[in-house]
């Protein structure tokens, strides 16, 4: 259940929804949704997604968010829905206008009952980060509150910017990113966070893997020798130290030999959302450290 958390938690961002007419969009299960004003209720089944309704100004309209939502602090004060499994009762109650959710919230026989009651339901997920921008600027355009997503994702995009030029030209350092130990599953292409360690200058020793988020045996590891290996640390999806600490059996890999394991905070980085580029600096931070020795940071983690 740990391991399954851990994975869960950097799978439910925003998807790309495209507009066909102005108040129309598909999702990322390929349902299209009519939304025909801004709603004034919405439930949020996910952590990053709650992050950015608040990031966009819409404190009052959220009237519901999971157990995990921990951020910002007002968050924690709305009633609570459960999180990839809630109870359809509790979210009658709070008469939603909207829910959006991640796509694991896929369940025919919920989705059925509320499409019977007049309830759209967003199933999002996230896999770059230029979905991330994109899908800030669909909230903004569903909730009416554009301009605010216009000003959020060009922050984003400085500050992306800002991080890969202080990288670019630096040797890529080899990257193992842990999610988790065993079974040993990390991120490969497909995953934001594979597209965020090579703007943060390095190279994911998963780059050739088929999924997005593959289990590796340690014969592959060992074969190709981080030299640093990462670790995420948070308030729900982390890998405890005593965890961390088994890795250094592995006495031949570069990271261990030069004690670079090193931990990054989950809460920004495994959520696509508007805290994503902290996530970003803080992979360049430790994959780079020299990158960042002489200036202050560009964004606070």
């Amino acid at each position: 259940m740990v391991m399954k958390r851990r994975q869960q938690g950097i799978l439910t961002g925003m998807p790309f929804m495209a507009n066909i007419t102005p108040r129309t969009f598909i999702d990322d299960a390929g349902r299209k949704l009519y939304v025909a004003k801004a709603p004034t209720r919405v439930v949020s089944l996910a952590p990053s997604i709650t992050e950015m309704l608040f990031a966009l100004g819409l404190d009052e309209q959220v009237v519901g968010v999971t157990d995990f939502c921990n951020f910002p602090a007002a968050a924690t004060a709305k009633p609570k829905v459960g999180y990839s499994n809630p109870n359809l009762e509790s979210l009658l109650a709070l008469r939603p206008e909207l829910i959006v959710a991640p796509r694991e919230f896929h369940r025919a026989n919920v989705l059925a009952k509320l499409e019977e009651l007049k309830i759209p339901v967003l199933l999002l997920e996230a896999t770059s980060l230029e979905q991330v921008f994109a899908h800030i600027h669909t909230l903004g355009r569903i909730f009416d509150r554009s301009t605010a997503a216009h000003a959020l994702t060009a922050e984003m995009r400085q500050q992306m910017a800002e991080i890969s030029r202080r990288t670019e030209g630096l040797p890529r350092t080899r990257v193992l990113y842990v999610i988790n130990s065993q079974p040993l599953i990390t991120v490969g292409p497909g995953s934001y966070i594979h597209q965020m360690i090579g703007l943060a200058g390095g190279t994911n020793i998963a780059s050739e893997a088929a999924t997005a988020y593959p289990r590796l045996t340690m014969e592959t590891v060992l074969k190709e020798d981080p030299e640093i290996l990462i670790f995420p640390r948070g308030s729900v999806e982390t890998v405890p130290r005593s965890e961390q600490e088994t890795w250094r059996r592995w006495t031949t890999l570069t990271a261990v030999q030069q004690n670079r394991l090193r931990e990054v905070s989950a809460d920004a980085l495994n959520r696509p959302g508007p805290r994503v580029m902290q996530g970003l600096e803080a992979l360049a931070r430790v994959i780079h450290p020299e990158a960042f020795s002489s200036d202050a940071a560009t964004t606070q983690p």
